[in-house]
């Protein structure tokens, strides 16, 4: 077993929540007829605290967006204990925001309705939200975007609307699911460019799973790197570079280090 503590960005971190604790954490996906399936991680353990920025990289079938679905109680292990401030992970929580892939916006519903639609689920105030949403939605810019609908909208637009809609709960820790892997290059890198600017004004707590080495290093404080096989933690790599951050560091001999020692312990360095 590996068991690596992430540690804070910054000294005193985010009080908002506690840690996140995956202790030797298994899971096993079988049939409906008990046969197994796919033994899909093995006795993972990994320390988040608050106020990180951390990213999941590894090849398809790792193993990484299951332990992302765990950490959100989407799903339950097989066994091991996931914990979030000290309380075990029992399901769905509102101070877990999680966005995937594909922004899963309702066709029928503008912009403002999409991204008041976790109000509605949770019963909030929709009066008091409207104002809100209309903030996060400037703050991503797409103020004037508020009336449209999703047809409207290109991919990268459509992403900052679903990260509005995680946003507007304000919840201090956001899991995200390849958000951005359907998009085009340019479009990535301004939706990087983007999330670090909101992280860096909010200081939630970030894990981000992706294909990218070098999304993972130009986002992360530091990149847990996973194996298949079956899924497991093979190293965390710490990531050495200044914040704020702009894409001339890519640049930097810093970056070009770090993005190979991830690649080696995955085996794609030679």
């Amino acid at each position: 077993m590996l068991r690596t503590e992430v540690r804070n960005r910054a000294s005193g971190g985010d009080a908002r929540t506690g840690a996140i604790e995956v202790e030797n954490v298994s899971k096993v996906f079988r049939t409906r007829l008990g046969a197994v399936a796919v033994e899909a991680l093995r006795d993972v353990s990994v320390d988040i605290l608050p106020g990180q920025f951390v990213s999941f990289v590894g090849p398809s079938g790792c193993g990484k967006s299951t332990l992302l679905k765990l950490i959100g109680g989407l799903i339950e292990p097989t066994s091991g204990r996931l914990t979030v401030g000290g309380l075990d992970v029992g399901g769905p929580r509102r101070d877990i925001g999680v966005m995937f892939q594909t922004p899963v916006l309702f066709p029928w519903r503008t912009v403002l309705e999409n991204v008041l639609l976790p109000i509605e689920v949770f019963g909030l105030d929709r009066r008091i939200a409207i104002e809100k949403t209309r903030d996060i939605l400037r703050l991503v810019g797409l103020e004037d975007r508020a009336g449209a609908y999703p047809r409207e909208l290109s991919g990268g637009m459509q992403q900052r609307a679903a990260l509005s809609r995680v946003l507007v709960i304000d919840p201090p820790i956001i899991l995200m699911d390849e958000p951005f892997g359907a998009l085009d290059e340019f479009t990535r890198e301004r939706m990087n460019l983007e999330l670090l600017r909101i992280w860096q004004e909010h200081g939630q707590t970030i894990i981000f799973v992706t294909h990218s080495i070098v999304e993972a290093v130009f986002l992360a404080d530091r990149v847990v790197v996973m194996g298949t096989a079956p899924g497991r933690v093979l190293s965390i790599v710490d990531v050495p570079l200044p914040r704020p951050r702009s894409i001339e560091l890519m640049k930097s001999p810093e970056f070009a280090a770090t993005v190979f020692d991830v690649r080696e312990y995955l085996g794609v360095a030679r």
